[in-house]
């Protein structure tokens, strides 16, 4: 039988007081994080507004939060997409004096050296010789994602938090100039190698960021409707069903509406690998105490169930 894990649904206006809410409303699976160094993983794909990219607000709500948490350090983490330059991205979205201004160090990605980078070999995966990820990644003693809901129209589907760890795979190898990228856009197996990604490690949090999203196109541009919820949980998998669930409750595009959600690829893969919650059923939903979460729950589980 699959485990269950709470996604937490809140309706609000306010960011900060939606994240903080929607993070307390996960009770025991709340993850400690006091006195530990945590890396924080947004979505800068590009400068484009949000639900483009994640929102400074909600970036900047996510790391008062944990600094109230005692962390002992933050560091965001990011690589923008194959298309943008990453020092470019966090110039036009005021990424580095919002940082500056919050006392949190900002890592871009393409700046590490080969040392820097940890080969991960991810035996039985559609990788031809596995994958790169930072070392300070993979030794953080805490991982928070933060993603968008969104669709996206060049093979991945969706991009919601298994789709944000691509941005923690260099373009090119710093050692020996491999195109990991290149690999995974011209792959068949895109959906799957996304999820396979997120088998070289475990996040503490997720949080998704669904005041707005885009129904069809992405990443960069599509239709825009307004959920007008943040969500929060421990689980890809089930942040991502869900995710998926509240796009299809809209017009979404054919690929999103296809099949049963956990039959989408990269969640069908990522319960192959053992990553989360195996089903619907293994999904705990948590409404704030209001008419609009709960309104929001129903119409989320009856995706589910479908």
């Amino acid at each position: 039988m699959s485990r269950t894990v709470k996604v937490s649904v809140v309706t609000v206006e306010d960011r900060e007081a939606g994240i903080r809410s929607a993070i307390e409303l996960l009770g025991s699976e709340r993850p400690a994080l006091s006195g530990k160094s945590i890396v924080l993983k947004p979505n800068f794909n590009s400068a484009d507004p949000f639900p483009a990219s994640t929102h400074n607000d909600t970036t900047a709500a996510i790391i008062r939060f944990l600094q109230e948490c005692e962390a002992a350090r933050i560091t965001v983490a990011e690589r923008s997409g194959i298309a943008w330059n990453s020092h470019e991205v966090a110039d036009e979205k005021g990424i580095r004096p919002l940082l500056k201004t919050l006392g949190v160090d900002y890592v871009i990605l393409e700046d590490l050296a080969a040392d820097d980078w940890v080969h991960v070999p991810l035996e039985n995966s559609h990788w031809k010789r596995g994958i790169e990820l930072p070392k300070l990644v993979l030794d953080a003693e805490a991982l928070v994602i933060t993603c968008c809901l969104k669709t996206h129209a060049y093979g991945g589907h969706f991009t919601l938090s298994l789709k944000n760890a691509v941005g923690l795979v260099p373009l090119k190898s710093a050692s020996d100039g491999y195109e990991y990228m290149k690999e995974l856009h011209s792959s068949p197996w895109q959906r799957s190698m996304i999820a396979e990604i997120n088998a070289a490690f475990r996040p503490d949090l997720v949080i998704l960021d669904a005041l707005s999203a885009f129904i069809d196109g992405g990443p960069t541009s599509g239709t825009v409707v307004h959920p007008g919820i943040i969500l929060a949980s421990t689980d890809r998998i089930a942040m991502d069903a869900v995710g998926v669930a509240i796009l299809r409750t809209y017009e979404t595009t054919p690929d999103v509406m296809k099949g049963s959600i956990f039959e989408q690829g990269q969640i069908r893969r990522a319960v192959q690998l053992g990553l989360g919650t195996e089903s619907p059923e293994g999904i705990e939903l948590v409404a704030a105490p209001d008419p609009e979460s709960e309104s929001w729950v129903q119409r989320i589980r009856a995706q589910l169930s479908k």
